[in-house]
């Protein structure tokens, strides 16, 4: 597709090249059935920029290119909003108005008292928490795999993450709650994921007659009971813990000196209680799927991990000590980021990478497409934790990489995650060899996150 330049400021910019597809729905049906697989087909057909027609007269964009990521999530990135995206829409009424959807003075407010709580030394504190709580789950399993039972090991990490997640950011045991959490963010997960395909579907989140926003209203009601239950049992306990919690609770605005308000605070506990473990628990999955097809890594960590460790549990003091685990979460999230696509809203017309960007453009960048990009990546689809190396990192552009995004809406959890997907790894490898089961399908599954689609069904062999 080609059209006429368009003239910004004294320049004369062409649009992005890109497919109209058929009048009316444009390419949007590619997108609702497989949309990583469009977004490569796109990529390999066009290249870095691409607008397509997605319905009626309705275009989207598409960047992958490092450049791209540069100018829109840190140049420029006060132009580029999270809203009103449609896909973060959506979120709008399960997160609220939390450091993932927030905008603005808001969102840098928000983010500036929430930000002590990852500070490296209080990341530190967590550390054996994290253990412990990995040391207990494998106690756990030794039945499993005594009896040769298979185990889902995306439930299971899911689960751990949940419990380190409570107890480390909001003092609280959510060990318990880890099935209803589950169930119910499976159901907002996979409902959302279905409506971020259907033009408009933000409105339709307004009627609460139709049988998705039942759906999805009900479930969200199970989570912010739990939210609600957590915030609560803090304010009669009078405990004054020193978490993210704690530090929430008893902020106040610089300006009027008021704390933060009920809904602020259920929003902020929501986005934290599930995207906090979420994302570490995907990627580990991931990365043990990816260890069980490939022996000889494998057998590298478990080297490492053992001539470290030596027996006992990993402590912060040597997390240095073992950067081919850290290498092998690098490489696992390359191939399956969590966070496989960033949406973003354009405010005003721009230039990216030379080409013209109208106002009120919805824009979407997607590290899934560019951590395969074949300018930074030989081989892409080969699982090598070698590209990890500090000399290979440094001859890669800092946006050819960015699991957690980039710019000042980085992840704020990005050290938190890393600290912990390490030493939860290093953990369990010491204790168990984790195999497939033989003849399971492993598919992906783009919902909010990057899943495994089903179940990840596997053995556990004790080491």
């Amino acid at each position: 597709m080609t059209t006429a330049p368009v003239k910004i400021g004294t320049e004369r910019l062409p649009h992005p090249p890109g497919p109209l597809g058929k009048w009316p729905q444009g390419v949007l049906k590619q997108f609702q059935e497989q949309p990583l697989q469009a977004m490569m087909t796109l990529f390999r057909e066009y290249g870095d920029a691409i607008r397509f027609r997605a319905v009626l007269n309705f275009y989207g964009y598409l960047f992958f290119h490092p450049d791209h990521y540069q100018h829109i999530l840190q140049d420029n990135n006060r132009n580029y909003t999270k809203m009103p995206h449609p896909s973060l829409s959506l979120l709008r009424p399960v997160v609220g108005n939390g450091l993932l959807t927030s905008d603005g003075d808001f969102w840098r407010r928000q983010r500036r008292l929430a930000a002590p709580a990852f500070h490296r030394k209080r990341i530190a504190a967590f550390a054996t928490t994290m253990t412990a709580a990995t040391d207990t789950m494998l106690e756990n399993w030794h039945a499993l795999a005594k009896d040769g039972r298979p185990l889902d090991v995306n439930e299971a990490m899911m689960h751990l993450t949940l419990e380190i997640v409570g107890k480390t950011l909001f003092s609280i045991d959510l060990t318990r709650e880890a099935d209803t959490v589950g169930e119910a963010f499976s159901v907002v997960n996979e409902e959302i994921a279905h409506l971020t395909s259907i033009p408009f579907a933000d409105l339709g989140l307004k009627l609460p007659f139709l049988p998705t926003t039942r759906r999805i209203n009900k479930n969200t009601a199970v989570l912010t009971q739990i939210v609600h239950g957590i915030i609560q049992e803090r304010r009669q306990s009078g405990l004054e813990a020193e978490d993210l919690l704690g530090m929430l609770m008893a902020a106040r605005d610089e300006d009027s000196g008021e704390r933060m308000s009920d809904q602020q605070l259920h929003d902020e506990v929501m986005t934290i209680m599930l995207a906090g473990h979420e994302t570490t628990a995907v990627a580990l999955a991931w990365t043990f799927y990816l260890l069980s097809e490939h022996p000889a890594v494998r057998a590298e960590l478990e080297a490492e991990v053992d001539g470290v460790l030596n027996g006992r549990l990993p402590t912060m003091d040597d997390m240095p000590n073992l950067p081919y685990t850290t290498m092998v979460l690098e490489e696992s999230m390359r191939l399956y980021p969590p966070a496989y696509a960033i949406a973003r809203w354009g405010h005003e017309e721009d230039e990216v990478g030379g080409y013209y960007v109208p106002k009120n453009a919805v824009i979407t960048t997607s590290p899934y497409v560019t951590h395969r990009h074949p300018e930074f990546w030989d081989d892409p689809e080969r699982f090598d934790p070698q590209r990890f190396t500090p000399e290979r990192k440094a001859e890669r552009p800092r946006y050819a990489y960015l699991p957690f995004g980039g710019g000042p809406r980085i992840c704020i959890g990005n050290s938190f995650a890393m600290t912990e997907a390490t030493l939860l790894l290093a953990s369990i490898v010491q204790r168990y060899r984790l195999s497939l089961v033989p003849g399971t399908r492993v598919a992906l599954e783009p919902l909010i996150t990057l899943r495994p689609k089903g179940h990840l069904m596997m053995t556990l062999t004790p080491r």
